[in-house]
């Protein structure tokens, strides 16, 4: 018995791949999560740190970053009575780095 395959359909899902980038990107699309991830590229810091270093309010910050939680790009421990927020890993830190360095130039 002889089976003859049939070219797949092309359908109109995008590439997994693609669209978890493309999800990424959604998350990082704001200029207060762009600050957020700029500064947590040196190191953990805390809530206050982040809004005096972005001058933005802590409510702001704290929304952004739970947008950033949610996305799996920063991480939160708890220590005392604060919270430390550091970046997963590094690779989101290079695509924020060479996209404000892309926009001085």
């Amino acid at each position: 018995m002889h089976m003859t395959t049939t070219p797949s359909l092309p359908t109109d899902e995008p590439d997994p791949t693609l669209q978890a980038a493309s999800e990424l990107l959604r998350a990082l699309a704001s200029p207060v999560r762009l600050g957020i991830v700029r500064e947590l590229s040196g190191g953990g810091k805390y809530v206050h740190e982040l809004v005096t270093a972005l001058g933005v309010s802590q409510p702001l910050v704290s929304q952004h970053l739970r947008v950033l939680r949610t996305s799996r790009i920063v991480t939160a421990r708890r220590q005392a009575r604060e919270t430390r927020y550091t970046l997963t890993d590094d690779h989101v830190a290079h695509i924020v780095l060479d996209a404000i360095r892309h926009a001085q130039e």
